[in-house]
């Protein structure tokens, strides 16, 4: 059963939920909806950077590298998504704007 039929059951269900069980369902349905996420944008990506018979093997070296940073990224997104707890990074400046 997907986590979203999950958590819309222990809504629905009556009883109100303790606040280590709602917890666990919405870390599930993070889990799952990021894992989606990452993998639609794995698959654009994919199809985005092939190489194409007009490439050179300069420019094609430069869609590799950039392919590379996004896998970076959707990994990255992946990792926050399995989190238990989602931590994101502080901020490296004092702007508040």
């Amino acid at each position: 059963m997907s986590a979203y039929s999950d958590l819309h059951r222990a809504l629905t269900h009556g009883r109100p939920l303790r606040p280590d069980e709602a917890e666990q369902l919405l870390a599930a349905l993070r889990a799952e909806n990021g894992a989606e996420f990452a993998d639609l944008l794995e698959r654009g990506l994919s199809d985005r950077f092939r190489r194409t018979d007009t490439d050179t093997d300069s420019s094609f070296r430069k869609k590799r590298a950039t392919y590379g940073a996004s896998m970076r990224i959707v990994n990255g997104l992946r990792a926050l998504a399995r989190a238990p707890r989602p931590a994101l990074p502080n901020q490296r400046n004092r702007s508040t704007s």
